[in-house]
Parts: structure tokens; C-alpha cells; sequence
């Protein structure tokens, strides 16, 4: 019951505030090979301690529930690295002084920054194969955040980051 409650909240945060993603894969690794994983041991999220326990708590739900379980001999290691950004502000209020006379004329615009630009954080996976130390599989989301979320809303956020991260992990064969 728990995790339809959050597959639920997950959806509906999904349709309030809209999570790029972007993948990239070695087209011919096999993927059904990797079944167990662990984290880098020197990985630096660029995540504040509580937040990047709470995606990682995220991310270890959801790959247990697809199947794979943290090993200390693992098929593959993941390494997480975000940056936050503002982006740059779009809405502007135009003002304008114009005039003229006979054969000329003239005028001068400018454009006033309404409001603050938005937060956006962009978090990347890489899934590293153990044996060989190379990338397999890579996902780079990007999405709006709050700084002045509460937990349980920033929980829910990386619940959607990761669900839709992890919706095309395995790559569908062609």
C-alpha cells in the first residue's frame, strides 16, 4: 500500500513540474548480466548529506523492486553527480520613450526583470560495469526544484526523478 502511495504522489509531482531526461547507453553491452550493484565509495552527489541520503534511499527502493540488490562483490557501481543552477529570468516588462518630428524620429526600450529566475538541478547516473570499470549507461535529469521545500516534498521530488530515470533502465532492444 505504502509504495502505491508513493507511486501515486510520484505521478502526480510528475504532472505539476515537468522532468527532462536524457539517455545514453553502450549499445552492445548486455544488460541482463547486471543484476547486482553498490555505489562509488568516493561519490560526491553535490547534494546537500540530507538530501543525497534521501535519493539514495529513493533509488535503493526502486531498484529493489525491479529486481536488483546491493552487493559488496557487485555486476556494476553507480556514481551520481548533480549541479543546481538558476536559470536565467524571462519575464520583463517593456518600457519605451519614443518620439518625433517632421522627417525623423527616435526612440529608446528597455526591458525590467520581473520576479527570480527559477532553480533547476540536474542529476546524472552513471552505471559503471564493475568488472571492466567502464560506463554502460547514463541518465541526465533535469528539473525545477525549491530550495525552501520541506522533506517530504523533496522526498517525493527525487521519488519522481528516479522513477522516470529508471523507466527506461534496461534499453528496450530493437
Amino acid at each position: 500500500m505504502k509504495y502505491v502511495l508513493s507511486i501515486l504522489i510520484t505521478l502526480f509531482l510528475m504532472s505539476c513540474a515537468p522532468i527532462y531526461v536524457n539517455y545514453d547507453y553502450e549499445k552492445t553491452a548486455d544488460f541482463s548480466k547486471y543484476k547486482t550493484y553498490q555505489y562509488f565509495g568516493d561519490m560526491d552527489t553535490g547534494l546537500s548529506e540530507l538530501d543525497a541520503k534521501r535519493l539514495l534511499d529513493v533509488l535503493d527502493e526502486r531498484l529493489k523492486a525491479n529486481g536488483f540488490s546491493i552487493s559488496e562483490h557487485p555486476d556494476f557501481l553507480i556514481d551520481i553527480k548533480s549541479v543546481e543552477y538558476q536559470n536565467p529570468q524571462r519575464e520583463t516588462v517593456g518600457v519605451g520613450v519614443g518620439g518625433g518630428g517632421g522627417n525623423v524620429g527616435g526612440g529608446i526600450s528597455i526591458g525590467i526583470p520581473v520576479g527570480q529566475g527559477s532553480m533547476t538541478r540536474e542529476i546524472v547516473f552513471d552505471f559503471v560495469d564493475s568488472s571492466n570499470n567502464q560506463l554502460f549507461w547514463q541518465a541526465k535529469s533535469e528539473s525545477n526544484f525549491n530550495l525552501k521545500s520541506t522533506p517530504e516534498k523533496r522526498e517525493a521530488r527525487f521519488m519522481a526523478i528516479v522513477e522516470k530515470v529508471l523507466k527506461k533502465y534496461p534499453p528496450k532492444s530493437k
